[in-house]
């Protein structure tokens, strides 16, 4: 006899990384909001509601935990997520298993419960506040006159730095190089546009370092 597995069980099986979480219920629209902001704003991801951290299939009914998604994709995310949904029925239990996308739009931000909006982007299992930085660069990708690099004073004492040292933080690079902190922000974020630095947002407080392999086509685009 062939036995038959669902493929859910082998997406389960991968347990929570950048590109799935799971979710055993929705009550707060707001923080699956979270989620789907994080996934579009990174590689994209699956939610798997009805599922334990552990593992565990719970079930969910389908039709409320739908309509908590699209309220958290329309109402609590700005701009709104495109998603794909579907179910899988395993032992009598449903698991509703919804897809996004890397989005062309970002940033997506989440409407907090003050009323603020703020965005996240996804770091191996976790949903992390985007900085100001990483907002600067975002903004950047999408200037039509694209980006120049100039090698000035604080630029130079960046490089640098981060030649000596293997990282540096926003603070450190605005005190070395005695610039304000909005402009060591403004340069970072170039940076980082042209491939020519690496971030880490999971250290807090986020660190940044040489690529050694930079973006040389994005540093030769015509100024702003």
């Amino acid at each position: 006899m062939k036995i038959t597995i669902s493929p859910i069980y082998n997406l389960i099986a991968q347990g929570e990384h950048q590109q799935q979480d799971f979710k055993f219920c929705i009550n707060d629209s707001r923080k699956i909001a979270r989620s789907l902001v994080a996934f579009a704003n990174t590689d994209g991801g699956r939610l798997l509601i009805g599922v334990k951290d552990n593992g565990k299939i719970i079930g969910v009914h389908s039709d409320e935990e739908y309509y908590m998604v699209e309220a958290a994709a329309k109402i609590y995310s700005n701009p709104k997520i495109e998603f794909t949904s579907q179910q899988w029925v395993v032992d009598g239990k449903v698991v509703l298993e919804i897809n996004i996308e890397p989005s062309k739009q970002r940033p997506h931000f989440v409407k907090e419960e003050n009323g603020t909006w703020v965005s996240y982007i996804r770091i191996k299992d976790e949903n992390i506040l985007a900085n100001r930085v990483l907002l600067l660069s975002w903004k950047l990708e999408k200037n039509p006159g694209g980006l120049f690099f100039i090698y000035d004073e604080p630029r130079k004492k960046l490089i640098t730095y981060l030649n000596e040292n293997s990282s540096i933080t926003l603070s450190k690079f605005s005190r070395i190089a005695l610039i304000s902190r909005a402009h060591a922000e403004h340069i970072l974020a170039e940076l980082l546009t042209l491939r020519y630095i690496n971030a880490d947002f999971s250290e807090k407080p986020v660190t940044y370092t040489l690529n050694k392999e930079p973006d040389i086509e994005a540093s030769t685009r015509k100024p702003m």
